[in-house]
């Protein structure tokens, strides 16, 4: 653990984001309890929840600060999904936020080990034409983490077979909004598969969806000349 005198300082700001995070998660029914845990990155490491604290009464101090050597600092824990965290930040410099739940759909998915398959174009939001299910291993270990880097290879999100969901963005924002659409699109699988055989698009049409998405949710001045989303003209 790092000596304390050398902890950098903690943006208080950034801490409450962070608990902001976690109360939205319970707010839009994708967490419940003191389940799952977020990360947004912080200089040269991140922040992290605390272990087993209840996020209605968690203070901006007791966000964790976690170098990416795997040490912190302060007097409490960080939660003891903290190795995924970690190795998403050393893996992944696009990450800049985590947020992992226990939703109840994706949950429910990753109990079957289910990989999503494309039934709806929407599964492309994580990257690719399949939601996966990373293997299974125990909480909180380097196996279950390694897993989860593999299951992520080219996407943003993946399922953690008999455990939830893990996403994440380029802000808390956009990783909180990633989780709320795999648990949507894992809750229209179930429903679908309720009623018959879902109908799974072609590698072709996801193809062509992949290529649309890397527009989707730009702006005018964000958007690539070319793109397949041309937005309509401008009128002033």
């Amino acid at each position: 653990m790092p000596d304390a005198r050398t902890a950098p300082p903690k943006d208080p700001e950034l801490c409450q984001q962070v608990i902001d995070t976690c109360l939205a998660m319970t707010a839009r029914g994708i967490n419940q309890g003191s389940s799952g845990n977020v990360s947004v990155r912080s200089g040269d490491g991140f922040l992290i929840t605390p272990s087993g604290l209840a996020y209605e009464t968690m203070s901006p101090d007791q966000i964790v600060g976690m170098g990416l050597d795997g040490g912190y600092w302060g007097d409490w824990l960080p939660s003891s999904e903290w190795r995924m965290h970690l190795d998403l930040y050393r893996a992944r410099p696009e990450a800049q936020a985590v947020v992992h739940t226990h939703s109840i759909h994706a949950t429910a998915l990753s109990c079957l080990r289910a990989e999503v398959p494309a039934f709806h174009y929407m599964v492309a939001i994580a990257g690719g034409t399949t939601l996966r299910c990373a293997d299974y291993a125990t909480f909180g270990t380097q196996a279950l983490s390694d897993a989860m880097l593999a299951a992520l290879e080219d996407r943003s999100a993946c399922l953690l077979a008999n455990h939830g969901v893990i996403a994440f963005g380029s802000s808390l924002d956009k990783a909180l909004w990633l989780a709320g659409e795999i648990e949507t699109l894992c809750h229209q699988y179930t429903v679908a598969c309720a009623h018959g055989d879902p109908l799974i698009l072609s590698e072709a049409q996801m193809g062509d969806v992949l290529e649309r998405f890397r527009s989707y949710g730009k702006q005018a001045g964000e958007l690539e000349p070319g793109s397949p989303l041309a937005p309509p003209p401008h009128r002033g």
